[in-house]
């Protein structure tokens, strides 16, 4: 597989949207603000 000149792990994930809901915060979060820090996904659908 040709390298494509990155390295795993060092793709920056986008910040959230400015109108993202928060629950359980008093203020919206930044990706800077939970770096270092360990961080639950809950993820849930509904079909």
């Amino acid at each position: 597989m040709p390298d494509s000149g990155r390295s795993r792990g060092m793709i920056r994930a986008p910040e959230f949207p400015d109108d993202l809901q928060w629950f359980n915060t008093e203020r919206p979060l930044r990706l800077a603000d939970l770096r270092g820090k360990l961080v639950i996904l809950d993820f849930w659908t509904y079909c």
